[in-house]
């Protein structure tokens, strides 16, 4: 029997939860998990929290869902995740490098006051959140905001055609790679390189920034 899931980081402990239900000997690849309403009751946690851990656990290929009939073991062993909202996990990253490294830059040079404040607002409403719905969100309006503080309409504009799949790869990794708490001191060094007018330090949090999420990519294939 399970023990109910804690509601801290409550998505992520579903995906082990079922990685562990996956991993149980009685399971053989082709048999069907419970439904959402039996997992959620088993874990103690809502049918969306279930919903988004079963969501990882088809993109690293070891579930398939299918319409009207329930989730079944398609493998044991993890595929590795292969795409992010139809773009290649490693050409996102190099293209976040080459977009999101000067744009920070940019932004320590070219950003108001109101900007750093709102900025500031943000990273310390992700450090208290516990929804991985609302993390993602908050994380979606600080990268847009470090844009739009480059005032180059141009990277704005780029930023904004990547953030459905940028906004995938941080829910995926956030649920199996526990990255929400390394990526806050992340975005923390970000906003004081950007605070103190540094562009250098600036590039340089934002490259730390996404090589560590490269690693983490990494980590989950």
């Amino acid at each position: 029997m399970h023990s109910p899931v804690q509601r801290v980081s409550a998505t992520e402990a579903a995906f082990q939860a079922i990685r562990a239900l996956i991993d149980d000997a009685e399971l053989t690849v082709g048999d069907r998990l419970p439904g959402e309403i039996a997992l959620a009751r088993q874990f103690g946690v809502s049918r969306s929290v279930v919903r988004e851990a079963l969501h990882a656990c088809a993109t690293l290929g070891l579930t398939e869902t299918r319409s009207g009939s329930g989730t079944y073991v398609v493998s044991k062993t993890p595929s590795g995740v292969s795409e992010f909202g139809g773009f290649d996990p490693d050409e996102l990253m190099e293209a976040r490098i080459h977009v999101e490294v000067p744009t920070a830059g940019h932004a320590a040079e070219r950003r108001t006051e109101a900007e750093l404040d709102a900025m500031r607002q943000l990273v310390a409403r992700m450090v208290d959140t516990v929804s991985l719905h609302e993390w993602v969100r908050l994380d979606r309006d600080f990268h847009t905001l470090i844009a739009e503080a480059s005032h180059n309409s141009v990277l704005v504009s780029i930023t904004a055609s990547m953030r459905r799949s940028l906004d995938l790869q941080s829910e995926f990794l956030n649920i199996t790679q526990a990255r929400q708490r390394d990526s806050d001191v992340e975005h923390a060094e970000i906003l004081a390189a950007v605070e103190a007018g540094d562009r250098a330090a600036a590039e340089r949090a934002a490259r730390h920034h996404i090589d560590a999420v490269a690693a983490a990519i990494r980590a989950g294939r």
